[in-house]
Protein backbone atom coordinates (compact mmCIF):
# COMPACT_ATOMS: atom_id res chain seq x y z
CA UNK A 1 0.00 0.00 0.00
CA UNK A 2 1.33 3.42 -0.95
CA UNK A 3 -0.29 6.82 -0.44
CA UNK A 4 -0.59 9.26 -3.30
CA UNK A 5 0.05 13.01 -2.23
CA UNK A 6 -3.06 14.12 -2.69
CA UNK A 7 -4.09 11.70 0.10
CA UNK A 8 -1.20 13.12 2.11
CA UNK A 9 -3.26 16.59 1.81
CA UNK A 10 -6.07 15.37 2.50
CA UNK A 11 -5.10 13.73 5.68
CA UNK A 12 -3.37 16.95 6.54
CA UNK A 13 -6.79 18.96 5.86
CA UNK A 14 -8.59 16.30 7.80
CA UNK A 15 -6.80 16.75 10.99
CA UNK A 16 -6.65 20.67 10.46
CA UNK A 17 -2.81 20.76 9.91
CA UNK A 18 -1.48 23.45 7.46
CA UNK A 19 0.97 21.52 5.61
CA UNK A 20 3.08 23.21 2.28
CA UNK A 21 3.96 21.36 -0.75
CA UNK A 22 7.63 20.66 0.02
CA UNK A 23 6.31 19.52 3.72
CA UNK A 24 3.89 16.91 2.28
CA UNK A 25 6.13 15.80 -0.41
CA UNK A 26 8.60 14.78 2.27
CA UNK A 27 5.65 13.57 4.71
CA UNK A 28 4.64 11.15 1.55
CA UNK A 29 8.20 9.66 1.56
CA UNK A 30 8.03 9.07 5.25
CA UNK A 31 4.80 7.53 5.36
CA UNK A 32 4.95 5.35 2.68
CA UNK A 33 8.34 4.12 3.77
CA UNK A 34 6.58 3.15 7.23
CA UNK A 35 3.87 0.92 5.07
CA UNK A 36 6.77 -0.23 2.78
CA UNK A 37 8.00 -2.04 6.53
CA UNK A 38 4.90 -2.99 7.46
CA UNK A 39 4.51 -4.83 4.63
CA UNK A 40 7.87 -6.25 5.20
CA UNK A 41 6.67 -7.21 8.61
CA UNK A 42 3.40 -8.86 7.74
CA UNK A 43 5.38 -11.15 5.08
CA UNK A 44 7.34 -12.47 7.62
CA UNK A 45 6.00 -16.28 8.37
CA UNK A 46 4.97 -15.97 12.39
CA UNK A 47 3.40 -19.74 12.79
CA UNK A 48 4.61 -21.36 15.82
CA UNK A 49 6.88 -17.82 17.45
CA UNK A 50 5.09 -17.36 20.92
CA UNK A 51 4.37 -13.82 21.68
CA UNK A 52 6.87 -11.97 23.97
CA UNK A 53 6.03 -9.32 26.51
CA UNK A 54 9.98 -8.02 25.75
CA UNK A 55 12.42 -8.42 22.91
CA UNK A 56 14.88 -9.82 25.98
CA UNK A 57 14.17 -12.53 28.43
CA UNK A 58 14.00 -10.37 31.63
CA UNK A 59 12.09 -10.70 34.64
CA UNK A 60 10.55 -8.06 36.17
CA UNK A 61 12.15 -6.84 39.78
CA UNK A 62 9.44 -6.95 42.05
CA UNK A 63 8.86 -4.96 45.23
CA UNK A 64 7.80 -7.62 48.39
CA UNK A 65 3.95 -7.62 48.59
CA UNK A 66 3.72 -6.61 52.26
CA UNK A 67 1.57 -3.92 54.14
CA UNK A 68 3.20 -0.80 55.05
CA UNK A 69 0.44 1.26 56.31
CA UNK A 70 -2.51 0.34 58.63
CA UNK A 71 -5.75 1.76 58.99
CA UNK A 72 -5.41 2.79 62.65
CA UNK A 73 -5.47 5.45 64.60
CA UNK A 74 -2.68 7.40 62.94
CA UNK A 75 -3.95 6.66 59.49
CA UNK A 76 -7.53 8.24 60.90
CA UNK A 77 -5.90 10.65 62.30
CA UNK A 78 -4.19 11.57 59.06
CA UNK A 79 -7.56 11.32 56.76
CA UNK A 80 -9.50 14.12 59.60
CA UNK A 81 -6.61 16.71 58.95
CA UNK A 82 -7.14 16.30 55.15
CA UNK A 83 -10.49 16.37 55.28
CA UNK A 84 -10.43 19.49 57.49
CA UNK A 85 -8.74 21.10 54.78
CA UNK A 86 -11.18 19.94 52.35
CA UNK A 87 -14.19 22.20 50.89
CA UNK A 88 -16.92 20.09 51.04
CA UNK A 89 -16.87 16.37 53.23
CA UNK A 90 -19.88 14.49 54.70
CA UNK A 91 -19.81 10.89 56.44
CA UNK A 92 -16.26 11.16 55.56
CA UNK A 93 -16.74 11.21 52.01
CA UNK A 94 -15.32 13.96 49.95
CA UNK A 95 -18.05 16.33 47.97
CA UNK A 96 -17.38 17.14 44.81
CA UNK A 97 -19.54 19.67 42.18
CA UNK A 98 -21.35 17.60 40.00
CA UNK A 99 -20.23 17.22 36.31
CA UNK A 100 -22.96 14.84 34.03
CA UNK A 101 -25.94 15.48 34.21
Amino acid sequence: MSLTLEQVRRVAHLARIEVSDAEAESTLGHLNGIFALIEAMQAVDTRGVEPMAHAQDLAQRLRADCVTESLGLPALARRAGFQDVAPETEAGLYLVPRVIE
